[in-house]
């Protein structure tokens, strides 16, 4: 037994647990208690993201101002979010780190593993499609709409690489570099900046893809451009991978 594994109370103990030593890592939660983090994360960050697009376009005709309300809402709403469900499962709220993580611990080390990635993926989709759902009936449009928004042009699909390679390059190089700590504020930042930067307005996610394809507002997607947008982050998340690998490439220190 380590330091950082909890102790186990022997059959005559009388007081309370031993508690893990101060500075030693938590013992993991509950996969129960993870998945619901993952799904009412998820489902919060897509109400954010649908709610403050339907306000901003019943408070304006300015599409700039709208993309602005609907970003800036966005990197509030990621950040607290993140503070607040990271302890419990690691805030992915997006299969395509869920997946990222599961093949850089496949061969040991902290994460997703087993049959947890696809508990996470399944959390993460429901809690996308009722956050969509839940926006929609918060401004009285009908609960599902299919989105006609169309976002099948080659840019834009581009645009998704782009931005789920980039999310996926600052989530685990801050992890190779011992700065997590930093992710609420880092991650939503760089969202934040995304929706800007890039042409598709950094969707980044499987999960928030479906759940905007059952909202015909301003955040939505038409559901014929849903498995290209997918396809494209799933791909961004390879090339996000293949950076980190390079850029933090770990050195060997020579011993006599």
């Amino acid at each position: 037994m380590t330091a950082t594994e909890p102790a186990a109370p022997g059959p005559l103990a009388t007081g309370p647990s031993p508690q893990p030593a101060p500075g030693a890592p938590l013992p993991p939660a509950p996969l129960v208690a993870r998945a619901a983090a993952e799904s009412v994360g998820t489902a919060a960050l897509v109400a954010v993201v649908v709610g403050s697009g339907i306000q901003a376009t019943r408070l304006t005709d300015d599409v700039a101002l709208q993309l602005l309300a609907n970003s800036t809402a966005t990197v509030f709403g990621l950040g607290v979010l993140i503070a607040l469900l990271g302890p419990v499962s690691g805030a992915h709220f997006n299969p395509a780190v869920t997946l990222a993580e599961w093949w850089t611990t496949r061969r040991g080390g902290a994460g997703v593993t087993g049959c947890e990635p696809a508990v996470y993926v399944l959390s993460q989709i429901v809690g996308a499609i009722a956050g969509a759902v839940l926006a929609d009936a918060m401004f009285g449009e009908p609960l599902v709409q299919w989105s006609t928004h169309d976002r099948s042009a080659g840019n834009l699909l581009l645009g998704e690489v782009v931005a789920t390679a980039g999310l996926i390059l600052l989530i685990f190089g801050l992890a190779r570099t011992d700065r997590l700590r930093f992710a609420p504020v880092a991650v939503a930042s760089y969202i934040g900046a995304a929706y800007w930067f890039t042409s598709s307005t950094s969707f980044a996610n499987p999960a928030v893809t479906i759940g905007r394809a059952f909202t015909d507002t301003f955040a939505g997607i038409a559901p014929a451009s849903v498995p290209a947008f997918v396809a494209m982050q799933l791909m961004g998340a390879v090339v996000g991978l293949a950076l980190v690998a390079v850029i933090f490439m770990r050195g060997t220190s020579d011993t006599t």
